[in-house]
């Protein structure tokens, strides 16, 4: 755009020019150059001091070259040849070098200006004063917005990867809870009713048991030393780490897997159908579910598992005939670092965009109700 004023500019005040044919070569070069540097400046390993030095050569040779073209009369009637057409590279110098980059170049381009009418004999205008303070205004914001910028970028790119190593420790906590940490609990708890030599060796895996859920409730240490926690991520939002499948699975065949004695699972008679990786990632949470009545339940407590397909939701419900969830437990449980019901079956719930709520009366039994969108 300045290249194109300043061609207009040319053409109106041409009768002004001393060697016309010598300002069409500027304007020649100029037009050469701004093709050059719009590709140049497109790649950002070319934004460098090299590129930046040779555009203000140019430049600043094309403002001089206006002595060779134009009469001393032109400058009153008109700014330089590249008066307008320099912005480009003082913004380009405020975006390469920030601030003081900006500011350094509105003053050589107010210094030059003034020697030039100097070498021409020509009167100060006052367009000098305004193109020096419109350059500082406009580098200075350029200069400053480039920074806020970086600082941005750098602090998403630092969040998405903070990001990623939490959905990472997030999943392999649920595969820890659903095998290692259910063994070491089971050893603990029948070393300690055995006696003897086994409750030492109950004594141990319980000792395990306790670090490893510690362990996974604040996960592995950042480069600071500060753990990594999900509170930190929540903040940002959560963008997928991975590409899980897509291929439609049908619940009813996963579920049909728990059904047993004490475990009746009712479906619909048509398929209900989920991308695979959110069918498996919500049947791994029914079979937490179902472990938990296993754990906390009487033996041979009946279990009723519900399929429900909604229009815009699949939801799963888990009931049981138990003693009930007294008031409380859950979140004393979570602050225990037991994250059976956290992460093992909210957490999956709540990265595939669903939720799981508990509904549990003492004396009563409990359910569970696992909602998953369609999306």
């Amino acid at each position: 755009m300045a290249l194109a004023y300043s061609l207009l500019l040319t053409v109106q005040h041409h009768e002004y020019l001393s060697r016309p044919w010598a300002a069409w070569t500027v304007l020649t070069v100029m037009s050469a150059w701004t093709v050059a540097t719009t590709y140049g400046y497109a790649r950002p390993e070319n934004r460098t001091w090299r590129l930046l030095t040779a555009d203000l050569v140019v430049s600043f040779g094309c403002l001089f070259a206006t002595a060779w073209a134009a009469t001393p009369f032109y400058l009153t009637q008109a700014p330089p040849l590249s008066g307008y057409w320099f912005a480009g590279a003082a913004l380009a110098a405020s975006a390469i070098l920030g601030r003081r980059g900006a500011v350094l170049v509105a003053v050589l381009y107010g210094v030059a200006d003034l020697a030039l009418r100097a070498i021409m004999d020509a009167a100060v205008t006052a367009a000098t004063a305004r193109g020096v303070v419109l350059l500082l205004l406009s580098g200075s914001a350029v200069g400053y917005m480039v920074r806020v910028a970086e600082q941005a970028e750098e602090r998403f790119a630092r969040a998405v990867a903070l990001e990623a190593r939490i959905r990472e420790r997030e999943q392999l906590a649920r595969s820890i809870h659903d095998s290692v940490l259910q063994v070491l609990a089971l050893v603990r708890r029948r070393a300690a009713e055995a006696g003897g030599e086994a409750a030492e060796l109950g004594r141990m895996a319980g000792d395990q048991e306790v670090r490893l859920r510690a362990l996974i409730t604040d996960g592995l240490p950042d480069r600071d030393g500060t753990p990594l926690r999900p509170s930190t991520v929540e903040k940002v939002g959560h963008t997928p780490t991975s590409g899980p499948s897509t291929s439609p699975v049908d619940l009813r065949e996963l579920l049909r897997r728990v059904e047993s004695v004490h475990v009746s699972v009712s479906a619909p008679a048509t398929p209900v159908t989920l991308p695979g990786h959110a069918a498996q990632e919500l049947f791994a949470a029914v079979l937490a579910a179902l472990d938990n009545v296993d754990r906390h339940c009487p033996k041979g407590t009946r279990v009723w598992v519900l399929l429900e397909d909604e229009n815009e939701a699949v939801t799963v419900s888990v009931r049981d005939e138990g003693p009930g969830i007294p008031d409380g437990r859950l979140a004393q449980a979570r602050a225990d670092g037991r994250l059976g019901v956290e992460q093992s079956i909210r957490g999956r719930l709540r990265d595939l965009g669903g939720s799981a709520e508990y509904v549990s009366v003492p004396g009563q039994g409990t359910e569970v109700e696992m909602r998953v969108p369609r999306n």
